[in-house]
C-alpha cells in the first residue's frame, strides 16, 4: 500500500471515530494493566464483567495485595487461565508497591519485567494510559495489516515495526485503536464485512470481492439463492 492510500485509510477511520479508545473499563493505569493482563484468551466483555466488582474491592496494588491471591481468584474464576492470571496479578502488585511506589511505570523495560506482561501489553499501557504513539499488534491488527496490505509482516513484531515506520505521525497515537476495532467488527477473521467496509476500495486483499455481499462469500450466497431462493 502506497503512502497516499495509507493516509486516506486513516483519514477515513478518524472521520468515523475521532476519539477511539479501548473497550476495557478502567479508571487508572493500574486498573488498565490488570484488565489487559486478564484479557489474554478472554473477551473484553468477559473482563469487564469481573473487573466491575474486582476494582470496587481492590482498585490499587496495595488493595489487591490485601485481597490476596485466593480472593482475586474468586472474582476472576469465569476467565480462562484464571489461576495463572491471579498469580501474575499478585506478583505484579507486589513489584509495583516495592519498586515503583505503587505506580505503573511509564517505561517499556520496567513494564515488560512485570509478570504476565509482554511487548503487546506494554504497548497497550504506553499508548492507552500514557498517550505514547505505540502500536500493540494483536491478532486483529496482525490480520488487518497483512490482509489490506497496510503493513505486511510474518510476525507481530515485524508488523509493529512496519506500522511505526509507515503510519503518518498525525495518526500514530490512535492507530492501535482504529485498527483493532476495524479488525474486531469489520475485517473479521472468518466473514469480513467487505461490503460495509469504509476502506474497501483502498484494501489490497485479493479475496475481498468474494465478501462484498454482507460478509458472506458471494458464490455461497448465489448458491443458496439457486437452491430455492429460501434464505
Amino acid at each position: 500500500m502506497d503512502a497516499r492510500k495509507r493516509r486516506e485509510l486513516f483519514r477515513r477511520l478518524r472521520r468515523l471515530n475521532p476519539r477511539p479508545t479501548t473497550e476495557l473499563h478502567f479508571r487508572t493505569p493500574f486498573q488498565l494493566l490488570v484488565a489487559v493482563i486478564l484479557s489474554a484468551q478472554s473477551t473484553d466483555k468477559g473482563v469487564n464483567r469481573v473487573t466491575k466488582d474486582l476494582f470496587r474491592e481492590a482498585p490499587t496494588p496495595e488493595a489487591l495485595l490485601t485481597l490476596g491471591e485466593e480472593g482475586v481468584r474468586r472474582y476472576i474464576r469465569t476467565l480462562g487461565l484464571y489461576r495463572t492470571k491471579a498469580r501474575h496479578l499478585m506478583e505484579t502488585a507486589r513489584i509495583l508497591v516495592e519498586r515503583h511506589g505503587g505506580q505503573v511505570p511509564r517505561d517499556r523495560r520496567a513494564l515488560e519485567a512485570l509478570p504476565g506482561v509482554g511487548r503487546k501489553t506494554a504497548n497497550v499501557i504506553l499508548n492507552t494510559a500514557f498517550g505514547e504513539p505505540t502500536i500493540a499488534v494483536d491478532t486483529h491488527i496482525f490480520r488487518v495489516a497483512n490482509r489490506t496490505g497496510l503493513a505486511p509482516g510474518r510476525t507481530p513484531l515485524a508488523v509493529e515495526r512496519r506500522l511505526l515506520e509507515t503510519v503518518p505521525a498525525e495518526f500514530r497515537k490512535n492507530a492501535h485503536h482504529w485498527l483493532i476495532l476495524h479488525g474486531r467488527y469489520v475485517c473479521t477473521a472468518r466473514r469480513p464485512r467487505c461490503g460495509q467496509c469504509p476502506i474497501a476500495d483502498l484494501c489490497e486483499w485479493p479475496e475481498k470481492a468474494r465478501y462484498m455481499d454482507g460478509g458472506a462469500p458471494q458464490e455461497k450466497t448465489r448458491a443458496g439463492a439457486a437452491a430455492g431462493g429460501r434464505r
